[in-house]
């Protein structure tokens, strides 16, 4: 979502850019902006899935906010469980792979800077979970699983019965 106001140029993603551009990291304000402006959009209407947002309570509590003048709620909050030091090692079998096809690998793909995203998610997304299960909306799922066991089970979890 956020690259996509900057490519649009809306107001806020104009504002997005311009932190961007400075290195800073883009603040919740922006963020729950951008956020905003997205789901007042008619393909979201019937409903929306948010991957990667909220990343924090602040965030979540504007979310909520966001929904209530809308009118609308959240029908789940999914977390997936996943055993972090297998983590790791998906991520350094897709580098070892895509290496081999001959492709590109980003600088921050690496077990390093991974293991630090790890421990900002522990800061500052993880205290998500408790929030969310104080409201009832958390759903928990097995991450470890195999792909279409993970799917199916987020569907049971999403589409009416």
């Amino acid at each position: 979502m956020l690259r996509a106001a900057v490519a649009a140029q809306t107001e806020v993603g104009k504002r997005a850019k311009a932190v961007m551009d400075a290195g800073q990291l883009v603040s919740d304000e922006i963020v729950n902006a951008i956020v905003s402006d997205r789901i007042d959009q008619p393909d979201c209407a019937n409903g929306f899935i948010l991957d990667g947002y909220p990343r924090t309570v602040p965030q979540a509590q504007a979310l909520t906010g966001m929904l209530k003048d809308k009118h609308a709620e959240l029908d789940a909050v999914i977390e997936l469980k996943v055993d972090e030091t297998a983590l790791i090692k998906r991520m350094e079998n897709r580098v070892a792979e895509t290496i081999a096809a001959g492709g590109t690998v980003r600088s921050d793909d690496n077990p390093e800077a991974f293991r630090k995203r790890l421990v900002e998610y522990r800061e500052k997304t993880a205290p998500l979970s408790d929030y969310y299960a104080g409201t009832g909306e958390l759903k928990l799922v097995d991450g470890m699983a195999a792909m279409a066991d993970v799917t199916a089970e987020i569907e049971k979890l999403l589409l009416p019965a």
